[in-house]
């Protein structure tokens, strides 16, 4: 286990060097999941917790940095989303607060913003797309990348995991590159780890953390789910655009296509203007997570899921999650290491 253990270490120095973590495993930064508790449980386990700040406003995001601060002494990251309105200001809460490392998620981000999070020395994640866009962003003066694919939950890009890490992997490698999307045992991540990733993020396999607070029944609908039933949200018109949102299929799914074909009508009608139809569409789901991860309405609110859905079992302790998901890559590099020398 031993010589498992270090070549694993090994695999992944550059991320847990980046994040100052002891192991590179982020988590994914889930609207009204990824607060302070959860954050701190990942980091206090030797992974490396991400605050979501989602729609917050600077003075909420500064109260909810310094809790994590008062929960965990390791490092974690802030999640900014690049469409925010106060960005500027939420960039200068982070580095007023010495947040080590800012994520800009949610679109491109400008030069300016990338400048702005790194002015006092934070270093900054961004979201690639494409190995073009990946490229650009390092640029731009991104300090690391995170490649999502479609089988992620919550917005989703069009391309799987395992493409995407074929494309950029191996020609991306000036920068840290971390991999998400469908992650759910450690075989998975030294897939990713040997194929020159530096570490990964999951966000579903937390969802079920003790330490998290969403919901009983939240959870639950998590244990009870498989692959199959986290499935993207459908497009009624091709003129109104929706960035797909993977969700496990409740009410709130039939729902939403029924909210589109109300709001799409207004527009056609002249009571609404599709810039404000298009921004409805796109929030209509801020309100719904909230409603099914602290409310607990499992029916009528969103149960944004990755497909890796089906690999939580159970309700564990965060350190015990990210203890499996190590021991998995270790038992898988010890079979390797043994096939080596009997050969």
């Amino acid at each position: 286990m031993g010589a498992a253990r270090a070549r694993l270490d090994q695999l992944w120095q550059r991320g847990r060097e980046f994040l100052g973590a002891e192991a590179a495993i982020m988590g994914g930064a889930m609207s009204w999941v990824s607060e302070r508790h959860l954050v701190a449980a990942i980091s206090n386990a030797g992974g490396f917790g991400v605050l979501a700040c989602g729609s917050m406003s600077p003075e909420l995001l500064a109260a909810e940095i310094l809790a994590t601060k008062a929960l965990t002494a390791r490092p974690f990251g802030v999640n900014l989303i690049t469409m925010h309105p106060a960005l500027p200001e939420l960039i200068e809460v982070c580095v007023d607060l010495a947040v080590g490392h800012i994520v800009l998620g949610g679109g491109l981000p400008a030069a300016a913003s990338i400048a702005a999070a790194k002015a006092k020395g934070a270093r900054v994640l961004c979201f690639a797309p494409t190995a073009v866009f990946g490229k650009k962003l390092v640029r731009l003066g991104a300090d690391a990348l995170i490649i999502e694919g479609t089988e992620a939950g919550g917005h989703i890009g069009p391309v799987a995991t395992s493409v995407l890490a074929q494309e950029i992997l191996p020609v991306i490698r000036d920068v840290p590159v971390f991999v998400a999307g469908g992650i759910g045992r450690g075989e998975a991540i030294l897939s990713y780890l040997e194929l020159g990733a530096s570490g990964v993020q999951l966000g579903t396999r937390f969802v079920c953390a003790r330490e998290c607070i969403a919901h009983p029944a939240f959870k639950q609908a998590f244990i009870r789910a498989n692959a199959r039933d986290a499935v993207p949200s459908v497009q009624i018109d091709p003129n109104f655009p929706v960035i797909p949102v993977r969700a496990l299929v409740n009410k709130a799914s039939a729902q939403f296509t029924v909210f589109q074909q109300e709001v799409i009508g207004k527009v056609r009608s002249g009571e609404m203007e599709a810039k404000a139809a298009q921004l409805a569409i796109e929030t209509y789901w801020a309100g719904a997570l909230r409603r099914a991860v602290i409310d607990g309405d499992v029916d009528n609110g969103s149960l944004m899921a990755g497909q890796s859905v089906g690999m939580v079992t159970a309700e564990q302790p965060t350190a015990e999650i990210i203890g499996e998901l190590i021991a998995q890559a270790v038992a898988a590099l010890e079979v390797r290491l043994w096939r080596e020398v009997a050969e």
